[in-house]
């Protein structure tokens, strides 16, 4: 009776998530709003598309804040409050009058309620399938990267019928019933009982102050945030990009957006599933030099609608797979026990990697900069990749050693 109950939690909790999951994905059609934003507010585009990086921001703060939330309510109340808060911020949006509102309600608020609900549902359905991390991890944040897809159509239904303030009002009402309801079917994971092969890395099951500790959180830290800001710079102004600097159409720039949101969902679902074949950051090496080869079309070859369909493709592919095998990453190096803390750390990068690739842009007044730190940064993290290790324990207690030892020479009197 116990495992049928065990195994009823886990199902209503995976399809909670995916139907939660699915609904906070819808954020990322934000590229549809700029131009329409832009002329309301009689604002420039990138002013108004680095709404968008002050919303990733905040979903990365919200993102590593989950954890101590989770310490004093269940999954179910933070994942319906979310879905509340992600209602009332679009509700809000509608009604903004100038930039400043913009950046607080359709990016702070906007983008704290999409991070609380988002690596909270993702992690603590993870813990409910220790045995299929990669697979769950792909079903979870597919069904994200599957929400920008469905709603890119919905918010153009609702552009086309309902005007600007209007499809603020009525995807806000559409997201957060679906996250309620999503957040009502979910359970909090329990402590499962550890197999033999999962007791063997028992060792390895860090704490967030000993996780900073290592040199192997900064290295992945560096990889992800690479990743992120080449992901979401790329979602962000897909759309204006393939406008004003690939200068397509307006139905070839618009077609993006979908194109956008298949590479996510692809790069989440094969990526994602390859991750339990093979080790995860070998997977990660393969998601960075796609991303390689998507910034080099974007820099170096001419573009047509097939060159820059292709480039496109490539970041954001790269940028849903590494999003899908990073918590479990993160785990492989540093155990499942303090997933959502130590994960919410490295998710702060998320938000960093938003907002840099937009604050790039603004001051260098272009697309080619951000385009060239890309580059640059995805090259040390494939090197990053050839050259990691897993940590131990060894090598924290030597770093809490080293720095005993500084404490007691720098507390030694002079010599006189």
């Amino acid at each position: 009776m116990g495992t049928q109950i065990s195994n009823r939690k886990r199902t209503l909790t995976m399809l909670g998530t995916i139907i939660a999951q699915f609904a906070l994905g819808s954020v990322y059609t934000w590229s549809l709003f700029n131009a329409l934003l832009a002329d309301k507010l009689s604002e420039p585009v990138n002013n108004v598309a680095l709404s968008f990086g002050v919303l990733s921001l905040a979903l990365a703060v919200a993102s590593s804040l989950a954890g101590k939330l989770q310490e004093r309510f269940s999954v179910r109340q933070i994942t319906i409050s979310a879905g509340m808060l992600l209602g009332i911020s679009l509700l809000l949006t509608a009604q903004v009058s100038n930039i400043f509102y913009l950046y607080i309600c359709a990016g702070f608020l906007l983008g704290f309620a999409d991070g609380t609900g988002y690596l909270l549902t993702l992690s603590n359905c993870v813990k409910f399938f220790p045995n299929h991390k990669g697979l769950v991890s792909a079903c979870s944040i597919g069904a994200y990267g599957l929400g920008s897809l469905g709603f890119k159509y919905i918010n153009m239904y609702l552009l086309d019928n309902y005007g600007l303030e209007g499809s603020f009002v009525m995807w806000g009402s559409i997201a957060m019933v679906m996250v309620i309801v999503g957040g009502m079917m979910m359970h909090d994971a329990p402590k499962l009982a550890l197999s033999p092969d999962q007791a063997q890395n028992t060792a390895r099951n860090f704490s967030l102050a000993e996780t900073i500790k290592t040199s192997q959180f900064w290295m992945l830290a560096l990889v992800f945030l690479t990743v992120c800001m080449s992901g979401l710079y790329v979602i962000g102004v897909a759309k204006d990009i393939a406008e004003n600097y690939a200068h397509l159409s307006i139905s070839a720039a618009t077609s993006t957006i979908a194109l956008v949101a298949i590479a996510n969902l692809s790069g989440r679902l094969v990526l994602g599933i390859l991750s339990d074949r093979i080790a995860r950051i070998n997977v990660i090496t393969i998601a960075l030099t796609i991303c390689l080869i998507g910034v080099s079309l974007l820099l170096f070859f001419p573009l047509d609608d097939v060159s820059f369909y292709a480039s496109i493709a490539c970041v954001v592919f790269a940028f849903g797979g590494t999003i899908t095998v990073f918590p479990s990453l993160v785990s492989d190096f540093f155990g499942l026990d303090n997933l959502t803390k130590n994960y919410g750390l490295m998710y702060l990068n998320f938000g960093i990697g938003g907002l840099l690739g937009s604050v790039v842009a603004s001051v260098f007044g272009g697309f080619s900069a951000t385009f060239y730190l890309m580059l640059t940064m995805i090259v040390i993290s494939i090197v990053i990749t050839f050259i990691i290790k897993f940590p131990t324990k060894e090598s924290v207690a030597m770093f809490d050693n080293n720095n005993n030892n500084n404490n007691n020479n720098n507390n030694m009197p002079y010599p006189a």
